[in-house]
């Protein structure tokens, strides 16, 4: 996990993004999601490592106005990419603390990755977390890798 979030902190340092096709999300946005999904993670993952029951629900169904309040409120990329270092560093700490029988506690998942993925059922939150840092953080590499402009052939 700890590498695809290199990566895509490596991406938002690198900049240079341009505006998001309609309808997308703006490298600024992007950068928000994964820092507030990274809290909700936490969360959820502090709550099955003491033994607590926890429902995760994936922030793909945020409204843009939340995402828009965390942009403004960090002030840029800069701000936000030091708020999903701190939040992601807080989460691959968390999941290290993950023992097999930790990972494999259910927990009442929702989550919906593009047309590919779809769940809505308990699940062993080891497996949620692998789907995070497999399927979830590196879609988002791919937008924020999509939001710069390439330049065009001579």
């Amino acid at each position: 996990m700890r590498r695809v979030y290199d990566q895509v902190l490596a991406e938002v340092d690198a900049g240079g993004f341009g505006a998001p096709p309609e309808g997308e999300l703006s490298a600024e946005q992007i950068v928000a999601h994964l820092a507030a999904n990274d809290e909700l993670m936490s969360e959820a993952t502090e709550a099955v490592l003491a033994g607590s029951p926890f429902a995760y629900y994936d922030l793909e169904t945020i409204h843009r106005p939340q995402l828009d309040a965390l942009v403004s409120q960090c002030g840029g990329l800069d701000a936000l990419a030091t708020l999903l270092r701190a939040t992601s560093q807080k989460l691959c700490v968390l999941a290290d603390r993950l023992d097999p029988a930790a990972a494999a506690t259910p927990v009442d998942t929702h989550l919906r990755e593009g047309f590919d993925l779809t769940v809505t059922e308990p699940m062993p939150w080891g497996r949620t977390l692998d789907l995070h840092a497999r399927v979830h953080v590196p879609m988002h590499l791919a937008q924020l890798r999509a939001l710069r402009p390439h330049p065009h052939p001579a």
